[in-house]
């Protein structure tokens, strides 16, 4: 899709919405926190720390996306879950379907134009604690359908907010500023990875717009 016709997807994803003509449908991971609250006391037990290094950290040692269920692997399963009428073919990959990024309230028709974001990147992850996992911990993290990790969203939105933590980059969006501050914090408890001082005060003051 060309850039032109990405952003005119955008505007008319946005003007539906505001006028109604649209009612998307909200990509919902599993295992968020009910409330702000609940949020910022599982913050409050998370252990500060300096960052740390990236040496020696690759993708590859993080596998993904691995198969599932089936011929289905993490990305097509979350597509599936985040998106609404999906259509597969054989081999699992989305054919057809609707799917609205929360990140910038985008509505995309075609599976090429979504990406599924680690709410915590990897290269996060490993700064925080994951270089000294084992490769099979690793590969859990980054397939974990069981919390609230991964996200359907936009793809060049997700590319730009690239291995950034919330101290330098947050959702296009400040009305998801909540969900996307308790995401990040129940995702660093759910698997006991450390944060930085900025990075903690910026989750605060997100989930300081929590209702």
């Amino acid at each position: 899709m060309s850039k032109v016709n990405r952003t005119i997807g955008v505007l008319v994803a946005a003007t539906a919405l505001t006028f109604g003509f649209v009612s998307p449908a909200l990509a919902t991971p599993p295992g968020i926190p009910s409330t702000g609250a609940i949020a910022k006391s599982e913050l409050a037990t998370l252990t500060v720390a300096g960052e740390g290094s990236m040496t020696g950290y690759s993708r590859d040692k993080f596998p993904h996306w691995i198969t599932q269920s089936g011929t289905c692997n993490t990305r097509e399963v979350v597509l599936k879950r985040d998106g609404t009428n999906v259509v597969t073919d054989s081999s699992c990959a989305a054919t057809s379907g609707r799917w609205f990024s929360p990140y910038d309230g985008a509505t995309w028709t075609a599976a090429s134009d979504v990406d599924i974001d680690h709410i915590v990147p990897l290269a996060e992850a490993w700064r925080s604690g994951a270089s000294s996992w084992t490769t099979a911990r690793r590969q859990s993290f980054a397939n974990d359908l069981s919390g609230p990790q991964l996200i359907a969203v936009t793809d060049n939105v997700n590319q730009a907010k690239g291995d950034q933590d919330p101290a330098s980059w947050k959702p296009p969006l400040s009305s998801y500023y909540c969900t996307y501050a308790k995401m990040w914090v129940r995702t660093k408890k759910n698997w006991g990875l450390t944060l930085q001082s900025a990075e903690k005060t910026a989750l605060t003051g997100m989930l300081n717009t929590c209702p």
